[in-house]
């Protein structure tokens, strides 16, 4: 399994650095050249890797961590996302529900993404907590997950383990995502709840 983060900022730091931390190979990307965010790259770790976006993109999963209105310049890299996981970072926030054509911000960003698979999930943290260690006072921080393909949601919860946090699935999007969503002046009830969980 291979693994993408396209956006680096903020969030994509956050991102890398739990990949980083855990050994596990990621690439990340922006529409910029990769030699101008390198360096940045290789602070957090050797196996958080440079790409273009037209390569980064061919990962088997793809953190979608861009700001919401650029999710879909990231869909036009390619023309059909059959059997790719896109993991929706983004929150609405600021976007008129009436311009998501009244459905969740996940199923809008989803209709881009023609084929892919959506998993709405790791939004609902900052930066700075998303980006420590998960593991916390013998528990593990959670991170909740929803989407409509139960199989995608359940190979994301085993990353999120993979990478040692707790995963909850909240079930659709239409359901337990409006949870975890941004949208016009709103936030969902769960966004910005740092919880964890002890086994």
């Amino acid at each position: 399994m291979s693994y993408a983060i396209i956006g680096f900022g903020k969030i994509g730091h956050a991102l890398a650095r739990a990949f980083a931390r855990k050994g596990i190979d990621v690439s990340v990307a922006t529409t910029r050249d990769p030699e101008s965010f390198a360096s940045d790259a290789a602070a957090i770790g050797p196996g958080v890797i440079p790409k273009k976006l037209e390569d980064a993109v061919k990962a088997d999963v793809i953190f979608l961590a861009v700001r919401f209105g650029a999710h879909q310049d990231v869909a036009k890299a390619l023309p059909d996302w059959q059997g790719k996981t896109i993991v929706d970072v983004t929150n609405a926030y600021g976007v008129p529900p009436e311009e998501l054509g009244g459905v969740p911000s996940s199923s809008f960003v989803a209709q881009a993404f023609n084929g892919g698979r959506l998993v709405k999930g790791f939004n609902h943290l900052g930066a700075t907590v998303l980006g420590q260690d998960p593991a916390v006072h013998g528990g593990r921080r959670v991170v909740f997950l929803a989407s409509d393909d139960d199989a995608a949601a359940t190979g994301i919860a085993s990353l999120a383990e993979d990478l040692g946090f707790a995963p909850v699935k909240l079930g659709a999007l239409a359901e337990g995502g409006l949870l975890v969503q941004g949208r016009g002046n709103s936030w969902g009830q769960l966004i910005f709840k740092d919880l964890v969980k002890f086994d």
